[in-house]
């Protein structure tokens, strides 16, 4: 891999630029902007249904933007074609509400199975690898298990380190906690905490206002398809400006 150039060096880790996303006559997405630097966490906040899982999808190309452009290390991935496709699944990491993991594969091989399939790694190396981000979330003594013995918020753990394993430079997280019990969920939180501390540049759509409100660089509130506002945490949780993002942060933060 050569290196990037000066340009590309400098650009955001993630721009979107008026990005719209229908399905069929329901506007999801309507018109998205913004910027998400290098090793910066970003958490997106809003309502039910009001387009933060799509525009996650959008960012790692799962779902295809209508409308604007997406940027990712200044490349524009907007009409990714094959080879472009594979440049941006190698660098964007993603986990979602549900684990995923495969139940007849142990918690080694999970981990494993892209890194060797994918990057086409010795099985060895990837192994290693795989230990040592199995030790980093706190699962060393889990590696020979099956997904059904362990807990959910064990599983979603797991789920992390198969994503950190293709050494993304972004990574998604889509309601990661959501699935979970009560007392599972700061154990994931903790992860994403070290995640965060380490520097990794995170995209996270999260109804953890307290999570946001302490590891998030930057907030942005959705509702209906639109950022209705965005900056520094203690702007938006402290000083919101619009209506409705005093309107939702007073309904959340009751509970």
């Amino acid at each position: 891999m050569t290196a990037p150039a000066s340009g590309e060096a400098r650009a955001p880790m993630v721009r979107l630029e008026g990005v719209h996303k229908r399905f069929g006559s329901l506007h999801v997405l309507r018109g998205i902007d913004m910027e998400v630097e290098r090793g910066s966490v970003v958490c997106v906040i809003g309502p039910s249904g009001s387009g933060k899982s799509t525009l996650l999808r959008c960012v790692n190309l799962l779902e295809r933007a209508d409308g604007g452009r997406i940027w990712l290390e200044g490349q524009d991935i907007t009409h990714a074609r094959r080879e472009q496709l594979r440049f941006v699944h190698q660098r964007v990491g993603m986990v979602f509400q549900q684990f995923n993991l495969f139940p007849h594969k142990s918690v080694l091989e999970n981990v494993t199975l892209a890194p060797v399939t994918v990057l086409k790694r010795p099985r060895e190396e990837a192994a290693r690898r795989a230990e040592e981000l199995l030790t980093r979330v706190g699962l060393a003594d889990k590696i020979h298990e099956y997904p059904e013995r362990l807990s959910g918020g064990q599983q979603q753990r797991v789920a992390i380190a198969r994503a950190l394993a293709m050494d993304p430079h972004v990574m998604l997280f889509d309601e990661v906690t959501s699935a979970l019990d009560p007392e599972l969920v700061k154990e994931v939180l903790d992860v994403m905490r070290r995640l965060a501390r380490d520097g990794m540049t995170m995209i996270v759509v999260t109804h953890e206002m307290g999570f946001a409100r302490e590891v998030a660089d930057h907030v942005a509130f959705i509702d209906g398809g639109v950022i209705v506002e965005q900056g520094p945490p203690e702007e938006v949780f402290e000083n919101p400006r619009e209506e409705r993002t005093k309107r939702f942060l007073g309904l959340v933060l009751e509970h």
